[in-house]
């Protein structure tokens, strides 16, 4: 592993510890803005390999899918009553009219990343396929309980 590939890997679960550490010590607006940094970070990584603009790294790939694996169990937790406003939050009031679809849809991004996961994508076309289904479960939860300013 190179000296960059590592300085990635390291960055990644750095951001992974600190998304939990977040989660305890902050506002759940904060602690959920962090979160999904974390998840545009790892996104980010993975669209890079899968375009071919970053060579393909299973060590990227999987800190990458661990890291939303983990945001995605802990992410619908961080929307306590009275969280609904502040922080800039673009979070839309149907988080709280639909509490059990907005943890389902969580839920389910968390299952295909788990086994996408569990069948570390072992290139970039695997890549490139695994991440159409975890950004179709990214963009339905933000479509329908994210307000975008």
């Amino acid at each position: 592993m190179n000296l960059k590939t590592m300085t990635a890997a390291t960055f990644l679960c750095l951001g992974a510890a600190a998304a939990t550490g977040v989660a305890v010590a902050q506002e759940p607006q904060a602690a959920r803005q962090q979160m999904m940094k974390d998840v545009g970070r790892s996104m980010g990584a993975l669209a890079g390999i899968a375009k071919g603009e970053k060579p393909y790294d299973a060590e990227v790939v999987r800190v990458s899918l661990a890291t939303i694996s983990e945001v995605s169990k802990t992410f619908p937790d961080q929307f306590p009553a009275g969280s609904e406003t502040g922080a800039e939050t673009e979070a839309s009031p149907k988080i709280w009219e639909n509490p059990d679809d907005f943890h389902a849809k969580a839920a389910q991004l968390g299952k295909d990343v788990d086994a996408t996961l569990a069948a570390l994508p072992g290139d970039q076309a695997a890549v490139a396929a695994a991440i159409g289904p975890i950004g179709k479960n990214c963009g339905a939860c933000h479509e329908t309980y994210r307000i975008k300013k």
